[in-house]
């Protein structure tokens, strides 16, 4: 049995915490026969555990702790702690290994609920499980997702070699923002929603350049986001946004014109990795 699990990028500017966008790289888990203890075979580095303290197994316990040890296989394409959703797609398959194991019978929405309360919020989980565009909010305990379908587009991904942990970026977030700056960042938000479900990606590009809640707190940590955003823009993309909580600057731009920017990228910032993506429709997958 496999299990695939996309790779996300999450906020899209002004969509903090709640939008979401499905990508087509992937972590694959193979599940083998049982044994004696848990075992995971990886090429990941030392930093990644291959035993039951691996974070796919572990969420896979904590909802199953009668589990059989199993023999595993992992590979993965989503790059750690570059804002593409890696944790995600762990917590995700370590549910899905649970749900096929222990024949939980989850439906989508369970999924997404259990991967958000064990994250802290839906923007990389509701994605990878349901695929697409997501929009989601979780209140206390439960969660609300709409997916649909995002505008046909090009998509880059600047992908530096630097590592920016997750609580790292957040540290950097203020606590509080004043009510008038609030309301002005609700509003960019829900403009970016409205645009993007109205296939007007000019206009949606437009406010997820103008985000407020985030991104101006980040911008110390990914000094290249400045930059690629001016590049970008100047190559006719639509957006430029803060994959996540980084490294990882994702840029949307029409086909045409993603050649000629994906080389230009290549040639200004040459310590990344420069790297086309496209839409996952679907979210995860289970092959039996």
């Amino acid at each position: 049995m496999k299990i695939i699990v996309p790779g996300t990028t999450s906020n899209l500017g002004p969509g903090f915490d709640s939008c979401g966008l499905a990508l087509n790289l992937y972590l694959t888990l193979e599940i083998g026969t049982e044994t004696d203890n848990w075992i995971i075979h990886h090429q990941l580095g030392e930093s990644i555990p291959n035993d039951e303290t691996n974070l796919i197994i572990q969420t896979a316990l904590s909802l199953v702790p009668t589990l059989t040890p199993r023999e595993l296989w992992m590979e993965s394409e989503i790059p750690a702690t570059r804002g593409l959703g890696s944790s995600s797609a762990a917590i995700i398959a370590g549910i899905e290994m649970a749900n096929q194991l222990a024949d939980l019978q989850l439906i989508d929405m369970d999924k997404v609920t259990l991967a958000s309360n064990l994250e802290g919020h839906p923007d990389n989980a509701a994605p990878a499980i349901l695929g697409d565009f997501v929009v989601a909010s979780k209140i206390q305990d439960s969660v609300y997702a709409v997916k649909h379908t995002f505008p046909d587009t090009g998509i880059l991904a600047v992908i530096p070699t630097d590592e920016l942990l997750t609580k790292e970026s957040r540290d950097v977030l203020p606590k509080t923002l004043a009510y008038t700056q609030a309301v002005q960042a609700s509003s960019i938000s829900n403009v970016m929603i409205a645009a993007v479900l109205a296939n007007d990606l000019n206009l949606a590009g437009e406010m997820m350049g103008n985000d407020l809640w985030h991104e101006n707190y980040r911008k110390e940590l990914v000094p290249h986001l400045s930059q690629i955003r001016s590049l970008a823009k100047k190559n006719g993309a639509y957006a430029t946004f803060l994959s996540g909580a980084g490294s990882t600057v994702l840029i949307l731009a029409p086909y045409p014109k993603l050649k000629e920017l994906e080389q230009r990228l290549k040639e200004t910032f040459t310590d990344t990795d420069v790297r086309q993506f496209s839409v996952e429709r679907k979210g995860i997958q289970v092959k039996k």
